[in-house]
């Protein structure tokens, strides 16, 4: 795509509209930039793209395009239906997203991920396989780089590997990654989107311009009515390319077994993940035996079931990411001895009650904690042991005198963390100083 003497709009100055600005501006385009956020807390950002070379108007006065742009690119903050877009799109030849703008100016093939959970686990897993087979790799994309900054670098890459959100993904139209994985789906971002489809649309155009060439990952439970080549994967159905038994992720076609309960992450969700970068190793001709030593010593991110300690014989297992009830229940699932759980948080009208049967069936004791800690102990009463707790740290010295060995103390709050702190990160940074201050002692 020529950008040279092209006006380009971009919409948002957070991290990936900064970028954009940055890959435009090096590839000749004039670009300005506009946010609605108050000029008084946009004024370090104001600075910073005046350095950049590109003008940020703010307030009121970025609602109204200010003439005509050759095209205007979405920061995926922004909901393309919301009258800032709508106004930037008629006052221009074309409106797409940071990750279709990218796309265009880049030449590295991409894998690309999405799911309601696993993303942040599964680009990072893909992209460090990939480096233990000699490949040069970033991960890029909704995990925190965006993907212009990497255009930008002007780095060889042989593969990219991208985290996508729906709300990447709304705006792509030319986007066409040689790998493209579906890692799960479950109502999520309903403040977002007014029905369930088009949540599940949004994702779906991860697939949209797949060749003959190309390959779609997807678990098998997640029937997607794809035409083209597809590898399944499930830890919790048989019948896909992948399946899992007795600790192992098999390839019955071949017979290959990979020994995932002697690497370092836990739970059946995490095998499935560890499933698909199998397939896209299958696909681009990567052994298992070069890469097993590289998978099994992998991490989860903090905050993932990020395993902190073992105390007493039980596992401690952070995955303060959990937010929403999928998670909590893909978090539940996938273990395979009995847990001490911790959940709760702020009380956003989830319903517990949906996670009934889970509970009773993989959990052992329930501490509550936050704002929905009274609804989740009557949600479950009857169902298993709740107990009360007033803070993180209390929950963790309760958990520990609950605990057995052998079990999982599983930190999965299935909620927001607003009640009591600024982010799920935070969150997960009080949870694992709680645990490791019980260490030894």
């Amino acid at each position: 795509m020529e950008l040279t003497g092209k006006q380009i709009a971009i919409l948002g100055a957070g991290g990936s509209g900064y970028a954009a600005a940055a890959l435009g501006l090096a590839r000749g385009a004039v670009v300005s930039v506009f946010d609605s956020g108050s000029p008084e807390k946009l004024a370090p950002a104001v600075s910073r793209f005046a350095a950049l070379g590109a003008r940020l108007t703010c307030g009121g006065e970025a609602l109204r395009p200010p003439g005509r742009f050759d095209l205007c690119v979405i920061s995926p903050g922004i909901d393309a239906s919301w009258p800032i877009a709508a106004a930037f799109a008629e006052a221009s030849g074309e409106l797409v997203g940071e990750i279709e703008f990218a796309w265009r100016l880049g030449n590295a093939p991409v894998i690309a991920i999405t799911g309601t959970n696993g993303k942040t686990t599964t680009t990072a897993l893909v992209a460090a396989m990939l480096g233990a087979a000699g490949l040069r790799s970033i991960a890029a994309g909704n995990i925190g780089l965006p993907y212009s900054e990497v255009v930008l670098s002007g780095k060889s890459y042989d593969w990219i590997v991208l985290e996508t959100s729906s709300f990447q993904l709304e705006t792509v139209s030319t986007f066409a990654p040689r790998i493209a994985l579906w890692l799960n789906f479950a109502p999520d971002h309903m403040d977002r989107y007014r029905i369930l489809d088009e949540y599940f649309n949004a994702k779906k155009r991860i697939f949209a311009n797949l060749g003959g060439n190309d390959l779609a990952v997807r678990k098998l439970e997640c029937e997607l009515g794809l035409a083209g080549r597809e590898a399944t994967f499930s830890a919790f159905a048989s019948g896909g390319d992948f399946n899992y038994g007795s600790g192992n992720i098999i390839h019955p076609a071949s017979g290959r077994r990979f020994p995932f309960t002697q690497g370092e992450l836990q739970g059946k969700h995490n095998a499935e993940n560890v499933m698909a970068a199998l397939a896209v190793a299958d696909e681009i001709g990567i052994p298992w035996d070069s890469v097993e030593a590289a998978l099994l010593a992998f991490k989860a991110p903090p905050h993932r079931c990020e395993k902190v300690a073992e105390i007493d014989g039980a596992i401690y297992l952070n995955d303060s990411k959990s937010t929403n009830l999928h998670s909590l229940e893909s978090a539940l699932n996938g273990q395979e001895v009995p847990v001490v759980l911790i959940a709760g948080g702020k009380n956003k009208g989830l319903d517990f009650s949906e996670l009934r049967e889970v509970a009773a069936r993989s959990v052992r004791e329930v501490v509550c904690i936050g704002e929905i800690a009274g609804h989740i102990a009557a949600a479950w009463d009857g169902a298993v042991p709740c107990h009360p707790a007033a803070g993180v740290d209390e929950a963790v010295g309760m958990a520990r005198t609950l605990a057995r060995p052998g079990e999982i103390v599983l930190f999965s709050p299935g909620t927001s963390s607003f009640d009591m702190f600024t982010g799920y990160e935070a969150r997960g940074d009080c949870f694992r100083r709680a645990v490791l201050d019980r260490v030894g002692r």
